[in-house]
């Protein structure tokens, strides 16, 4: 039987279409919620529209609308993709900060000047009957070939050419980044929205902080991210310096993404379970809060804003998907580009296909789904003792281990100590991630290290034992995308 893998020390990434109706207001086109770039921009976006699912005044939206600054990517747009169903918003985000002390920046390690480029992008597809949302990443180092375009600093015309996809804004703007994303998915984007760091960390404040947990210490020297740990209630700043850490493991700009969706997913949690949704005040405060340091279509209005945020009335983090976009190949050199990121390209048309066809990109899973774990539970094994007096329990525990996936002994014993009120899991201190995919399968059990145990975990039975819970590897066996869905990444 292989040996569980050891836990690291400590971790040191062009006509706008006419959107359908939605169902539940059907006098008027219900265009997409837009959302900003990283985790920063896609965060607020969605934002808007589950705060709008309050119920709020026209009168207090439309005194929101002047906040919103207005851009036309679609301006003389040909040859776009034929409409799919449902709605397509492009958030990117950019990392303008003008509005930020000089003591925030520094203590956020923000820089010097803006370079105000993108740095992330995301496509957050609204489904036609509005219960889902699914928010696909582009890496902004995907391999991308643009439209012929005008450069917008030098103004000169330039035929289509290799560049990273960040790069498109940078010569021409939103126009071109939204040109080269439908190019290169074939999704006809509906709404445009940018966001940039002011926006993201009043958002944050307004609410009140987003909770998060991370099985691992995150520690970054680039932005200044020291989190241990646990769970954490992140404030504006610390939630900017999160969604912008590329340097806490191997994974750069892949596990930021990752980051970035739990993010969004807490952040909705936060706003439909807080009691913001149902404050007036609160509600006006943080949607000036998102809108303030935004840039939207022309489209993107008042009244478009609540029909699709009636509609998603009951939006929940169950309501939504997240993943990235299926990659072929990282470290893709392309001459006088540098390093790229080339997607898979028939897994990709897949995924975009599922968005044209308004279908979610997850298969179907119930309330008892599985819960997100750092280690397959395949890859830990597992002893199992009876702490109690009842007869059997040891059996049983094992047998329920065992039918979730984790390689018991199949021969359970009686512990020394039979009055074990509180199931205990007993583990090596070099396999605690392992230790933490176990105890996730065993709700309310106790966390116990012992130097010099090795591999082999342990579990006592207690008498508190009801059931082994579901659980399954971060990665493997989401589907072909791998999927998340908003539920399974909240803080247990």
């Amino acid at each position: 039987m292989p040996t569980p893998p050891r836990s690291p020390r400590s971790s040191a990434a062009p006509s706008r279409p006419q959107p359908p109706a939605p169902r539940r207001a059907p006098h008027r086109p219900a265009p997409p919620a837009r959302r900003p770039r990283w985790g920063v921009r896609a965060v607020t976006t969605l934002s808007v529209v589950v705060l709008a699912s309050a119920g709020i005044g026209h009168a207090v939206m439309t005194s929101l609308d002047a906040d919103i600054t207005r851009v036309d990517p679609f301006k003389d747009m040909k040859n776009r993709p034929q409409a799919g169903h449902g709605m397509n918003i492009l958030m990117v985000g950019t990392d303008g900060r003008e509005k930020i002390s000089k003591e925030e920046r520094q203590k956020y390690r923000l820089g010097g000047a803006p370079c105000h480029c993108t740095d992330t992008i995301m496509i957050v597809h609204i489904s036609e009957d509005r219960e889902r949302a699914s928010v696909v990443s582009l890496p902004r180092d995907s391999y991308a070939v643009t439209p012929a375009h005008v450069d917008r600093v030098s103004g000169k015309r330039h035929n289509g050419h290799p560049v990273k996809l960040n790069a498109a804004y940078a010569e021409g703007g939103p126009q071109l980044t939204v040109r080269t994303v439908e190019s290169m998915t074939k999704v006809k984007i509906d709404h445009y929205l940018e966001v940039d760091f002011t926006s993201f960390m009043k958002t944050v404040d307004v609410v009140g902080g987003v909770p998060i947990c991370t099985a691992d210490p995150l520690k970054d020297s680039y932005t200044g991210l020291n989190l241990p740990a646990g769970r954490h209630t992140l404030a504006g700043g610390q939630a900017l310096q999160f969604v912008r850490a590329r340097h806490v493991d191997g994974a750069s700009d892949l596990g930021r993404m990752k980051r970035q969706q739990r993010f969004m997913a807490a952040l909705v949690e936060r706003l439909t379970s807080s009691g913001i949704l149902l404050n007036p005040m609160k509600f006006r405060d943080v949607t000036r809060a998102v809108l303030g340091s935004v840039r939207a279509d022309k489209g993107f209005g008042t009244g478009e804003m609540l029909d699709l945020a009636r509609a998603m009335r009951n939006f929940s983090p169950s309501s939504s998907e997240f993943t990235t976009v299926p990659i072929g190949r990282m470290g893709f050199a392309v001459k006088g580009v540098g390093s790229t990121v080339k997607w898979d390209a028939e897994k990709s048309e897949r995924l975009f296909h599922a968005l044209r066809q308004d279908q979610p990109l997850s298969v179907h899973r119930s309330r008892g789904a599985a819960r997100i774990v750092p280690v397959a539970p395949q890859q830990i094994r597992v002893q199992v003792e009876n702490g109690t007096r009842a007869a059997g329990l040891g059996r049983r525990v094992d047998a329920a281990l065992a039918s979730t996936g984790f390689r018991t002994t199949k021969a359970p014993v009686n512990s020394a100590t039979r009055d074990v009120r509180r199931t205990i899991v007993v583990h090596d201190p070099r396999w605690d991630r392992s230790a933490k995919s176990l105890a996730a399968a065993l709700p309310g059990s106790e966390l116990r290290a012992v130097n010099g145990l090795g591999p082999t975990l342990k579990v006592i039975a207690g008498a508190d034992f009801q059931r082994v819970r579901k659980v399954r590897a971060e990665d493997p066996g989401q589907g072909e995308f791998g999927v998340v869905r908003g539920d399974e990444v909240a803080c247990s």
